[in-house]
């Protein structure tokens, strides 16, 4: 049994490895994130308030907790918004790192560190562990240093890559493309969606669960963990109206230079999941039954 503490239990990845671990494992969980918990239920687990951005208070909590492994899933992931707001960027996903790394150097506790399939410029997905990291956006340097420092670090690590979550969280305040195309066709609107990008999208489910395996193992190094389906957005949509059986016609396929965001997309990532296949018997839904899993959380 391990005592597991998990930063960002309020986002969507977070909430969905409480409940994970909760229901699946008996390792002590610490669901932790800034201000108030905002998981529906509070069996199973213990809350307690951090910051990712305060040096003191990760020291201070992790040196009362001690956990033996820490999943670090607190980041700011609006990739547009990392953009126009650098400093505030650069605190949550790259000077938390530092000092999440330095508590757990006190401790000895394995680190599990959430990145992204945005360290890379597109150019060549899907993409293996060991391809070379080239950003072209803000948010993907500031992940790519992340990643830098973890590596560098006297520490036991592991880094689990992810492309394109999906899923749905408690406060439903995210929405994502499976989602928006769920409503915009039933409200009967026209809708533009990108032919020119590739990626692997991942239920926030099966993060978890790669996450999860990561843990419990504590496999050191670098993890690709995603969906298996290489598509592009319209494929995607596509394949939400066939689902929900709604009017394909209204969707109409668009490239990325119809609009203008303040980040810079990669066109083509995706993952290559063989190493964790392999190494942590992770296996990922298709996403189809992705589509399905949303679905049945949709009609509770």
């Amino acid at each position: 049994m391990k005592k597991i503490l998990i930063t960002g239990s309020n986002g969507l990845l977070g909430q969905k490895l409480v409940e994970l671990l909760t229901q699946t494992t008996t390792h002590q969980v610490f669901a932790t994130a800034r201000g108030e918990n905002r998981l529906p239920f509070t069996n199973g687990y213990e809350y307690q308030s951090m910051d990712i951005t305060n040096r003191e208070q990760v020291q201070e909590v992790v040196e009362k907790i001690k956990p033996n492994v820490i999943i670090h899933t607190a980041a700011m992931t609006n990739v547009d918004q990392c953009e126009t707001e650098k400093s505030a960027c650069w605190a949550q996903n790259v000077s938390s790192v530092e000092y999440l790394v330095d508590a757990c150097e006190k401790i000895d506790c394995f680190l599990v560190h959430v990145s992204t399939d945005f360290i890379f410029d597109g150019k060549s997905g899907p993409y293996k562990e060991e391809a070379e990291a080239n950003p072209i956006s803000f948010y993907g340097w500031s992940k790519y240093a992340a990643e830098k420092i973890v590596i560098n670090s006297n520490i036991r690590w592991a880094i689990a890559r992810t492309v394109l979550v999906y899923g749905i969280a408690h406060d439903m305040s995210r929405t994502n493309i499976i989602l928006w195309v769920k409503k915009s066709l039933e409200d009967g609107k026209n809708i533009k969606v990108v032919t020119d990008q590739w990626r692997t999208p991942t239920l926030a489910e099966d993060l978890a669960k790669g996450c999860t395996l990561m843990a419990e193992k504590e496999a050191e190094g670098i993890f690709n963990i995603s969906g298996k389906d290489f598509l592009t957005p319209y494929e995607m949509a596509i394949m939400t109206a066939d689902y929900f059986k709604l009017d394909k016609s209204l969707i109409s396929q668009a490239d990325s230079t119809t609009f203008s965001q303040p980040a810079k997309r990669p066109p083509r990532t995706g993952f290559d999941l063989s190493k964790s296949q392999q190494v942590l018997d992770y296996q990922p839904v298709s996403f189809m039954e992705g589509i399905g899993i949303l679905a049945e959380q949709i009609s509770k």
